[in-house]
């Protein structure tokens, strides 16, 4: 089946999240999400109101974290830190789990806390995507944080921070496409640098992909759709891990 550049900017999450950005890295990370046409760009929350000025008017929605890159912010911190994000523009929320409490097996405080973000997230029109730092987690963690996250109101599960020590696997995103239900989508993010391996996410049902080699898979995706060869892959590669 063919595809179409658009339909791969629309799957890209443009990450600016690296702490040594400038405010003029920022800026040059959302121009390049616009002149694509990316899902959205997701920065440090402290870059959420350069996001809103300069992704006004435009279908590339504005995206910070919450609890990142470690999860371990109190709850209260959580969803004070979500609630300014919302006041400030942001239209999604990476949010990381408390991995150490999922490790544990405290499956209601990491199910309640997703909810408060979710619930806070859905009456103001965002959504959240629950990151499960895969990681750390065992097979079985992972399956359950991702029926967590579904039970609690999230809208996506999100594989990896990009700063653990490993990032997105093909496994992974086939064992969380299977574990929750349809309408839950899935997101691959860290150590996701071309095209291949974004179609092979796609092909195991990854909505969508955190990236920042953005440009490079946008001008591989364009040389291919105009060579023809842009379609949906029938073998699988596994993808690289670490960011």
């Amino acid at each position: 089946m063919s595809l179409t550049p658009h339909d791969i900017a629309k799957m890209l999450d443009h990450s600016t999240l690296q702490p040594y950005l400038t405010e003029e890295d920022i800026r040059k990370g959302c121009e390049l999400a616009l002149r694509y046409d990316c899902a959205s760009v997701c920065a440090r929350p402290c870059d959420v109101p350069i996001l809103k000025e300069m992704l006004a008017g435009s279908d590339v929605k504005v995206c910070t974290v919450i609890g990142f890159p470690h999860g371990a912010h109190e709850t209260a911190i959580k969803v004070a830190e979500a609630q300014l994000a919302l006041d400030e523009g942001c239209q999604e929320l990476d949010m990381v789990l408390n991995i150490g409490r999922m490790i544990r097996g405290d499956h209601d405080y990491v199910r309640e806390e997703i909810r408060q973000i979710a619930d806070l997230a859905h009456s103001r029109g965002a959504i959240v995507k629950v990151i499960l730092e895969t990681c750390y987690l065992t097979d079985e963690q992972k399956a359950a944080a991702c029926k967590l996250s579904e039970e609690a109101g999230a809208d996506f599960v999100k594989t990896s921070t990009g700063y653990g020590s490993k990032g997105c696997t093909i496994d992974d995103l086939k064992l969380m496409r299977a574990s929750v239900s349809p309408h839950i989508r899935v997101k691959g993010s860290g150590g996701i640098r071309d095209l291949d391996t974004v179609l092979s996410a796609r092909a195991v049902g990854a909505s969508r992909c955190g990236v920042s080699a953005t440009e490079k898979i946008m001008q591989e995706a364009e040389k291919r759709f105009a060579e023809g060869t842009l379609k949906e892959v029938e073998s699988l590669t596994e993808m690289s891990g670490g960011y």
